[in-house]
């Protein structure tokens, strides 16, 4: 461990002193807080499944090994390398904290150049032993990596290109995979110099990613005076009731956990699918690998334009039905499928028209995965403490691991059972459908979120400026007009985190409505002169929402306006703000009075769905925060009425 790096001083945030915001994800590409990291994840990612794919196909093909058979390379392989994952995650999210991170991926990468130097030496001495050794290995090389991966984007990364930047990275990570196992394959079955060019690449690729992290820049340690605890077992188990301590995170790893359990049934199958299923050769199979995984990445990078650079979790249900659909439309497609004569080739599959619904089915229900998991990893960076996130990491990589054991146990038993491919293919269909069920009730944000993202990208063109002003972190009052029922519904898709609001508490009595606002805490409120305790109990309920850090939504007119026009401001605002005080984010809705979902002059919300069409453009614009003492109801009031002129000037 280079000590002096570990010690340097160094800015507090990386992140803020990032360049202008970029266009799009693939400009970080040009930075080098973000490339070569990208660069030297990108070839460790390559060269792991280089190394294992040309070993697996080498003691498979090439070699006669009796204790370890034909049937058995792939399960002993892939078991030796997750098993460090279990061993040695909850140090290595430890030594990730407690370090520089720059010093932690040039360690990780010294030692991946020793362990494909000895597994050259078992490559050209065809020694299976020793390249088991190596597998275990390259096993303990992801898993320190593993933390941090994930740790290291939040503190380079600012929260509107965190779901960018996890995009790449997935999207990367699949794309090395890929052409790892697409060069391992081809390598070691050259005739004579197979081995030997398997072995030249792996250390040469080892030795790319060592030069590319030489460009990493360093970053501070988290928590530079943590006591690393050696004893693998009782600090696996304190990382997870670590992870714990925070509820939304904790579900949500277990929600990527699932994912990696979803996509090892899918993964583990292929070879057995493509042979048995769908009648192909060893090419079909690859032809599925590749099709998965360019979904992956597709889904991967699809995230950042459909949450607009935000960190938005109701992308996760979306990815969770498309999910569910596409896999059990895969059983119906792959049902009574002919079969030939000979095995088939990929061209000869692929002009077979009911192999485009195979492949059609796989390319989504993996593009669907990609849109579920990258905004839970986002998410699970932004909200995990920055002193202990490498250990929440590894808390995550510790039930990933047992999560796809138990993958490959269940799927093993349903097919010793009798079970069919495609009927397991429908099972976990059907599972991920009452997992994610599951998931969505004990973590509403998630479906409340994809609610207001529906709402906001399907119902309306919803455009929020002044975006910035929302904060990220601490408590803060988000002070906004009342213009129908759904506007804390677009409240909610504008700003990155959670919004408890303050509500008339006649509103929880329209139907749907009602259930989704109890769902989402919001705090009934009452007139004073209609139930003092009522208003009393509201008003402290809001000023605790400031107290735990939050922020608090609220209508300082008190119910939604009849006309059109922004009504006077009550003062309950400044009641809780002498309380608890916070900055108040003034914000005005605009375009949507006489849409759907708000009054009219003659008439009652809801009752013409298209008296203005469908799509219709509505606005958000969000001001700079006021110091509470510089908030008064009349002040305020002319703030949002300024933001609402504004939108009209324009």
């Amino acid at each position: 461990m280079d000590t002096e790096l570990a010690s340097a001083p160094v800015p507090a945030s990386a992140a803020a002193a990032a360049p202008a915001p970029h266009p799009n994800q693939f400009a970080l590409l040009r930075q080098r807080r973000f490339a070569p990291f990208f660069w030297t994840q990108f070839s460790g990612a390559a060269n792991d499944n280089l190394f294992k794919f040309a070993f697996t196909v080498m003691v498979t093909y090439q070699l006669q090994v009796d204790w370890l058979p034909p049937s058995l390379a792939g399960l002993v392989i892939g078991a030796l390398f997750i098993l460090p994952f279990l061993l040695f995650s909850a140090t290595s999210g430890q030594l990730t904290d407690k370090f520089d991170k720059r010093s932690m991926i040039r360690l990780v990468k010294n030692l991946e150049i020793g362990i494909m130097g000895l597994a050259a030496f078992g490559f050209w001495a065809a020694s299976v032993p020793v390249l088991l050794t190596c597998v275990f290995l390259m096993g303990l090389h992801s898993t320190l990596f593993g933390p941090v991966k994930y740790a290291y984007l939040p503190q380079v990364l600012d929260e509107r290109e965190l779901t960018g930047g996890n995009g790449m990275v997935e999207m990367g990570t699949f794309v090395a995979i890929l052409l790892g196992n697409v060069a391992g394959g081809l390598l070691v079955a050259l005739p004579g110099v197979g081995r030997d060019l398997v072995a030249v690449a792996c250390v040469a690729m080892a030795l790319a990613g060592r030069a590319v992290a030489q460009a990493i820049p360093s970053l501070p340690a988290t928590d530079p005076g943590l006591r690393i605890h050696w004893n693998p077992v009782a600090e696996t188990w304190r990382n997870l009731q670590l992870a714990r301590g925070n509820v939304v995170v904790f579900r949500s790893l277990l929600g990527i956990s699932w994912m990696w359990f979803f996509g090892a049934v899918f993964l583990s199958q292929f070879p057995s699918f493509a042979k048995e299923v769908l009648h192909g050769d060893e090419h079909v199979a690859s032809l599925l690998l590749v099709v998965f995984s360019i979904g992956i990445g597709t889904g991967s990078l699809l995230c950042e334009v459909l949450s607009r650079r935000h960190v938005e979790i109701g992308l996760v249900p979306l990815g969770a039905i498309g999910m569910s659909v596409f896999a059990a439309d895969l059983y119906f497609a792959s049902r009574g499928l002919a079969a030939p004569q000979a095995a088939l080739g990929v061209g000869a599959f692929l002009a077979v028209a009911a192999h485009w619904r195979v492949v059609a089915d796989l390319a989504l229900l993996s593009l669907f995965a990609g849109l579920y998991s990258v905004p839970m990893y986002a998410l699970v960076q932004m909200r995990s403490q920055p002193t202990h996130r490498a250990r929440i990491i590894a808390a995550n990589n510790i039930l990933n691991a047992l999560f796809m054991i138990a993958s490959a146990l269940i799927v093993g038993a349903l097919l010793k059972a009798g079970w069919t491919i495609p009927q397991v293919f429908l099972g976990i269909a059907v599972a991920n459908a009452v997992v994610a069920g599951y998931i969505f009730l004990l973590v509403p944000e998630y479906l409340l979120r994809f609610i207001a993202w529906v709402l906001s990208r399907l119902v309306y063109r919803f455009r929020v400026r002044g975006a910035a002003h929302i904060p990220v972190h601490g408590a803060a009052v988000l002070a906004c007009n009342h213009v129908s029922f759904v506007d804390a519904v677009l409240l909610m898709a504008a700003s990155p985190r959670p919004i408890r609001f303050v509500m008339d508490h006649r509103i929880f009595r329209v139907p749907v409505l009602g259930a989704l606002f109890r769902l989402a805490k919001a705090i009934p409120i009452a007139p004073r002169s209609e139930d003092a305790a009522a208003y009393e109990a509201a008003i402290e309920a809001a000023a605790g929402v400031l107290r735990e850090g939050d922020l608090l939504g609220i209508f300082p007119e008190g119910a939604i306006t009849r006309d059109g026009t922004l009504q006077a401001f009550k003062g309950g605002i400044v009641k809780i703000l002498e309380k608890q005080p916070a900055p108040v984010v003034p914000m005005a809705l605009t375009d949507l009075w006489g849409s759907f979902f708000s009054r009219i002059e003659r008439g009652g919300a809801m009752v013409r769905p298209f008296r203005r069409g469908m799509f219709n453009r509505v606005g958000l614009n969000v001001g700079a925060p006021l110091e509470a003492a510089q908030v008064d109801p009349q002040g305020l009031r002319e703030r949002v009425l300024a933001l609402m002129g504004s939108a009209a000037a324009r």
